[in-house]
């Protein structure tokens, strides 16, 4: 494996270029550009806001803030994981002709995301700043944002290593997609996003059985839509159906264990990407 990352980092030019060409070509005569891969977070997260708040009841503070801060890092997973699954079989020709290591397509992809969640995220502390103008006892950012590369950091670890695991498999069995996109439907209800990880640890059926509470968040992407709002956030009561429920503490426990299992499927991707790779040209 480090042959290949050796080889990767002589090709990183190559990387950088593919990068910058997909970010040109993806809002290609487009008059609003980047700002269309912020409209559908944030439509998604006013219809949220109104359907949990006015219709629903939910009176957690400054939920709409809440809702996005977990809802971009998602974004982030779900657009790497579509767009690299496509990847190889899209630059399949291109591989056909000239030599290249392999990876640097699906990774070409999730740089390319990368850079949008970040810019993303520069117009997220806008958002909070409006808030605070709008609302001044609502701090906009807090003292535990430091810990935000961190993040970022286990997110991309993971992303990486599903994303070359999903290249490589889509290039031989292209029902390997549709399979992704019916998990990434399953897993946005079955992570906190669009409510709390308190609403989950208050449930009546975890009350009983606490283990369910930590295998729920064995789930690395539930585990990172909250410490994600726990950093970027002030810890708030959530107030749902007239229950308020306390903050909970971060779960550095948990976030340890989703690094570990980030890190290993990083790891097993990218050795199961390289062991298959040569035979992409092969595919009929």
């Amino acid at each position: 494996m480090l042959s290949e990352l050796r080889e990767l980092w002589a090709y990183r030019e190559m990387l950088a270029t593919m990068v910058q060409r997909e970010l040109k070509i993806r809002y290609k005569n487009s008059v609003l550009g980047f700002l269309w891969s912020l409209l559908n977070p944030l439509i998604t997260v006013v219809v949220m806001t109104i359907v949990f708040e006015y219709i629903q009841q939910n009176q957690t503070p400054n939920l709409s803030a809440y809702i996005l801060a977990a809802y971009l890092p998602y974004m982030f997973f779900q657009l790497c994981l579509l767009d690299s699954a496509q990847s190889v079989l899209n630059g399949l020709d291109l591989a056909k002709k000239i030599y290249f290591p392999r990876e640097i397509l699906p990774l070409t992809m999730v740089i390319s995301n990368l850079i949008h969640f970040l810019l993303a995220l520069l117009v997220f502390f806008g958002f909070l700043l409006v808030i605070y103008l709008l609302h001044p006892i609502i701090v906009p950012f807090q003292a535990t944002t430091v810990f935000l590369p961190v993040l970022i950091l286990i997110n991309l670890a993971l992303v990486t290593g599903l994303s070359l695991f999903v290249s490589a498999l889509n290039t031989f069995y292209e029902d390997v997609k549709y399979i992704v996109s019916v998990l990434l439907y399953l897993l946005f209800f079955l992570s906190p996003i669009m409510y709390f990880s308190e609403t989950v640890y208050n449930a009546p059926a975890v009350k009983r059985h606490p283990i369910i509470f930590f295998l729920y968040h064995l789930n690395p992407v539930a585990t990172l839509s909250t410490a994600y709002r726990q950093v970027l956030l002030a810890p708030t009561q959530v107030i749902s159906h007239g229950q308020t429920y306390p903050p909970l503490p971060f779960q550095w426990g948990l976030l340890g264990i989703t690094t570990v299992v980030s890190f290993v499927i990083l790891i097993g991707g990218y050795a199961f990407f390289n062991r298959v790779k040569w035979k992409f040209v092969e595919r009929p």
